[in-house]
This record gives C-alpha cells, sequence and structure tokens, in this order.
C-alpha cells in the first residue's frame, strides 16, 4: 500500500488542510476511518472542496458518528462500538491519505487506541505541529510514541506563523525532517492548498 497516515499533536492542529495539501501534492485518494460530529460539512467534504481534481476517489467513513468528542464517546453516545475491522484500508491504486481523528492515543473504544490503527496499517506518519505553548512537548510525546511502535515516520509539516525556537528544538531533538511549512492564512482555499502542495517538491 502506497500511503500515509495524517497524525495531529493535539485538536484542531490543521490534520484536514495538510491532509487536502498531500492530495493535491500527491493526486492521491483520501480517507478518515472515523467522522466525529460535523456531518453537515465532514472533513472528506472540505478536502473534496480543496483540491482541484476531483477525479480523485473519496472512500466513504468506516463510522459517522454525531456527537463532536472522542471516537469512543461519540460511538458511546449512540450505542455503538467501533470495530477494528471495519477500519480496514480501502483498497485503491492511488496514493492514499489517511486523516485520523484526533491525535495518536485518542481511544476508539475501550482497548483500542488511533495508534493501534496506525501500527495495524503499516503506513508512515506524516506529522502535523503548530506553534503554541506545549506545542514542543506534544510534539516529541508524539514522535516518541510513534517510535516506541516501530512505526514509520516520514516527517513533519509544521502549521501556522513560525516559532523558530520551537522550530529548530523539535527538528534537532527529533532527527526528522521538515516537509513543509504551512503560513497562517486568513482563507484556506483551492488556490493555497495548490500552492502549498507545489511548495512540497521545491527543494526535494
Amino acid at each position: 500500500m502506497n500511503g500515509c497516515v495524517v497524525a495531529g499533536i493535539g485538536t484542531e492542529i490543521g490534520k484536514t488542510v495538510v491532509s487536502a495539501i498531500l492530495v493535491e501534492a500527491f493526486a492521491a485518494d483520501y480517507w478518515k476511518p472515523v467522522q466525529s460530529g460535523g456531518l453537515d460539512h465532514t472533513d472528506t467534504d472540505e478536502v473534496r472542496s480543496l483540491v482541484s481534481d476531483h477525479v480523485r476517489t473519496f472512500h466513504p467513513e468506516g463510522y459517522r458518528l454525531n456527537l463532536p468528542a472522542s471516537p469512543h464517546a461519540s460511538a458511546a453516545a449512540e450505542g455503538v462500538t467501533i470495530e477494528k475491522e471495519m477500519l480496514s484500508l480501502p483498497d485503491t491504486d492511488r496514493f492514499l491519505v489517511v486523516e485520523l481523528a484526533g491525535g495518536l492515543m485518542v481511544p476508539l473504544n475501550d482497548d483500542l487506541l488511533n495508534i493501534d490503527m496506525v501500527q495495524d496499517w503499516g503506513l508512515p506518519v506524516v506529522l502535523v505541529s503548530s506553534y503554541y505553548l506545549g506545542s514542543i512537548n506534544h510534539t516529541l510525546l508524539s514522535i516518541e510514541a510513534l517510535r516506541n511502535r516501530h512505526i514509520d515516520i516520514s516527517g513533519i509539516i509544521f502549521n501556522g506563523e513560525p516559532v523558530s525556537a520551537s522550530r529548530s528544538v523539535i527538528l534537532s531533538r527529533s532527527g526528522l525532517d521538515c516537509l513543509l511549512d504551512v503560513p497562517w492564512a486568513e482563507h484556506v482555499d483551492q488556490q493555497f492548498v495548490s500552492a502549498c502542495a507545489k511548495e512540497m517538491f521545491r527543494d526535494r
């Protein structure tokens, strides 16, 4: 399987925008295994609206849950248990971008975490980081959790106005590459996503 898992160091970190950039850059398919809340305009809908080529496939979610909460809590509110067997990777010949619902240690049920599924899928992780007080700690802990599971990390994508002191220590301590710096934008649209996608290949 050719693809990656987009994981964030926290909530509201920009995973969906980064996923759209990767879908645009690699002419990829997209899959959100669990959509928790926001069913009127899902992350799949958002990525579809942000990419320029709509020929690619947007695979249906394994679970669509109403409550905007941790997936295990949202599922429990509907009397549903998220089953590992329902979260198998979709079949595709294209590069596949998988966007997690929440961070790596978010529970899907009483026995299953997001990181368990990442390990099971066998795809490398693109880790999305940002610049807020505590982001160094959250980024390095996420990297440590992935490495403890022997999960490959493709690199880090930073999102937002840069803070050089945070960026430099994260990269030096982790030894990972920065795949892209996504600038802050008041409005994110197809043109923004396309420009960021082209930037990924500028020095590669």
